[in-house]
């Protein structure tokens, strides 16, 4: 059954998805993730934010038009897979095959939203300011 945000084209989505088994990323496995999500930024959708965490990731993101969030989140977890079997010498499956998604809705705050995935990192205890952490990204101009 497709998301029901899976059709919601320009629509500014939060999601999330977590490593098979909840395993925790090595420092490295979590910059491979994060360049993966940097490199659909502005290719097949506007990336407001990512943020990797521990064992787990937030993206805060617009698809473009003509782009289906269950293909955009396959290119991620297809890509980073990919990569960090080759770096691990490894096969099989690094995602869990589900992930959770948030259409942000007219009445939210999209500011707000970005800034309560960037405070993962602060809330779980990993730094003392978001921006001390190395696997954050955000976008700080507007599209266009």
């Amino acid at each position: 059954m497709p998301s029901p945000a899976s059709s919601q084209a320009g629509q500014e989505l939060s999601v999330t998805f977590c490593t098979r088994r909840r395993r925790e990323m090595s420092p490295t496995t979590r910059d491979i993730v994060l360049a993966c999500c940097i490199g659909e930024h502005r290719k097949h959708c506007w990336l407001h934010c990512g943020v990797v965490m521990p064992d787990h990731l937030h993206l805060v993101l617009t698809p473009h038009d003509g782009v289906d969030l269950t293909m955009l989140v396959g290119q991620i977890k297809g890509r980073s897979s990919f990569l960090i079997n080759r770096e691990r010498n490894r096969r099989g499956s690094f995602w869990q095959r589900d992930s959770f998604d948030h259409i942000v809705r007219a009445d939210e705050d999209l500011e707000k939203k970005i800034e309560y995935v960037c405070d993962n990192p602060v809330r779980k205890g990993l730094v003392a300011k978001c921006d001390d952490y190395p696997w954050l990204w955000r976008a700080w101009f507007s599209a266009g």
